[in-house]
This record gives structure tokens, sequence and C-alpha cells, in this order.
């Protein structure tokens, strides 16, 4: 969609001679275009909500919060949580999850851990997880799941307990010893934890009533960590978080010029298209053609992508 986008953008400015958009440009304003409707979706996800609270909102085809729901859940992910020390874990991001998340939806907690410990060597071939101190054989069974800390949190399945100190898991992650572990049990359920203010966690940890435990664990939030409650939810993978992320940044990418322009090619390591589903095509556009007109100081292509985008919105609205 990307190179289509482009395309448009280029066949209105050049139409009057506007100007160039150099793709470094366009690829500014692409990013902005997204992040703006990206945001929007959350906007007249709640006015649809209000809508229907009014009992003017349509149903069935014209269900425009089904839509929007399934525009949003692109961005959805569940990944655990990277453990810093003891019960602190970093939020999302894109050194530990992969991406910078929005806003957190919600966070779930095993409720037990059946065994942990740190590998003392590898079998890459075998896929094997090795820990000379461990007791598999009594404490694990095919299926359960291993949680591992190498290059994020991944989650493992367990095929088959070869002895009280191996275990052949799924995937080739042990790429050397000294890797820490937890292993929780094939559907054990999850608790979902709390969110707290920070002025008010310790008023409830102090509390015999109202203290956190497994079964209502609780969390709460400061800079780029999440703290968990109880202080003994400390376990590798034990934290899992459903967050809403930010689109990638698109890139539209090329490899040559012909005849002075460059030549569109998708086959580049950076190339991003958009993220946004296809009936979002025609708002990118005239955002993007707003940025533009500013950039080159024509006001003329601005107030056309103005007046687009209002009567879009009020064919939607």
């Amino acid at each position: 969609m990307i190179n289509t986008v482009r395309n448009t953008v280029l066949s209105v400015l050049n139409k009057n001679n506007y100007g160039y958009l150099s793709p470094s440009d366009f690829n500014l304003f692409a990013k902005q275009a997204q992040l703006e409707i990206f945001e929007s979706y959350f906007y007249s996800y709640n006015n649809q909500i209000n809508k229907e609270n009014a009992r003017v909102s349509g149903t069935e085809l014209a269900n425009i919060r089904k839509g929007l729901e399934e525009d949003i859940d692109v961005f959805s992910v569940t990944k655990g949580l990277y453990n810093s020390n003891n019960s602190f874990y970093f939020l999302p991001s894109p050194t530990t999850t992969g991406s910078d998340y929005y806003l957190i939806n919600k966070v779930l907690v095993y409720e037990s851990v059946l065994t942990e410990g740190t590998t003392t060597s590898f079998d890459v071939a075998l896929n094997k997880l090795i820990d000379t101190n461990a007791t598999f054989t009594t404490s694990v069974s095919v299926g359960d799941i291993v949680a591992i800390e190498d290059g994020g949190v991944q989650y493992l399945t367990i095929i088959s307990v070869d002895s009280d100190t191996e275990l052949t898991v799924s995937g080739t992650f042990f790429s050397q010893s000294g890797i820490s572990y937890a292993v929780y049990k094939k559907g054990e359920k999850m608790n979902e934890a709390e969110k707290v203010t920070n002025s008010k966690i310790t008023m409830l940890v102090n509390s015999n009533l109202t203290s956190p435990s497994v079964l209502l664990p609780a969390y709460t939030q400061e800079a780029s960590l999440l703290t968990a409650y109880p202080s003994n939810v400390n376990s590798i993978g034990r934290v899992v978080s459903q967050y809403i992320r930010y689109p990638k940044e698109p890139r539209w990418t090329y490899i040559s010029l012909l005849n002075g322009e460059p030549v569109f090619d998708a086959t580049q390591p950076d190339y991003q298209d958009f993220e946004l589903p296809l009936d979002d095509e025609v708002n990118l556009i005239v955002k993007i053609l707003q940025y533009a007109g500013i950039s080159i100081r024509e006001s003329d292509v601005y107030q056309f992508g103005k007046t687009e985008e209002i009567q879009t919105n009020q064919e939607q609205g």
C-alpha cells in the first residue's frame, strides 16, 4: 500500500508543479500520518460506545465498533515481561518485547511455579535444556511450559523428560549455559493483576485484608518498570502482559535511480509497509498532503488535504 500512497501523493503535487517530495520526507510524513490515524481509532471507539449507549448506533453490517476493534486488535501483543530484579519487570520496549507499547490492557500472573533454575550446559542440535542441579522427573511433565530469558522472554514446550537433569524442548534457543528458566503447568490458570497507583500500594501491602496475593495480584508502573505484588512473583516469565503496541514505522525503500527518479524496491531489509487497513488509504494520502503542503509552503495543497479530511470525517461520523 505504501507505494500506491506515495504515487498518489506525488501525482497530486506534480499536477500543478507544486514541488518534489523526497523519499526521506515522505517517510517522515508517512510516520506522522499513520500515528495520527492510529490514535484516532481510540477516540472513534469511545464515540461509538457512547452512541451505542445512546441507542443511535447500528448493528450487524453497520456495527462500526466491531470494525474499530478489529483495526485495534492488529496491534495487540501478548508477551512475557523481562525480569529485571526481584519483583521488578521491564515494561514492553524494542529491547525487551520487540515493540513499544501504547497502553497496557491487562497483566496476567501464573499462579504457581513447578521448578526453576539455571542451565549448566546446552545441546543445540537436540534442543536439550540441561541443568545438573534439577530433578525434572519428579517436578515437570510433557507439555509443560518452560520460560527462559534469552533475547527476551520465550516460552517453550517440553517434548520429553529425558532424565532428572535433561529436557527436550521445542525450538533451538539454548546458545549458551547460564540461562535462567522457570517451568509452569500446562493449562494452568493465570490470574489478572489489578493496576494500583503508587500512592495506594503501600496501604494495600500493609493491610492484612487487602494485601495482594498470587490469587489476587497487583502491580504498579513507574518509568520503564512494572512492580508485581506480592513480592514473591519474581520468576522468569511469570508475569505476562497483553498490550497495544505502536504501529511500525513505515519506510518506502528504493535501490537505484531511473532517469533521476528513485525506483521502489520492497526487497530492502528496512522496507516496512503501512500497518493500517486498506480503507485508511485515503486518510493517509490526505494527511501526507497536509504535511507536504506545509513543507513546500503551498497553502492550496494543505487546504486540499484538510478539505478531504473534513469530508471523510463527516461521512464516517
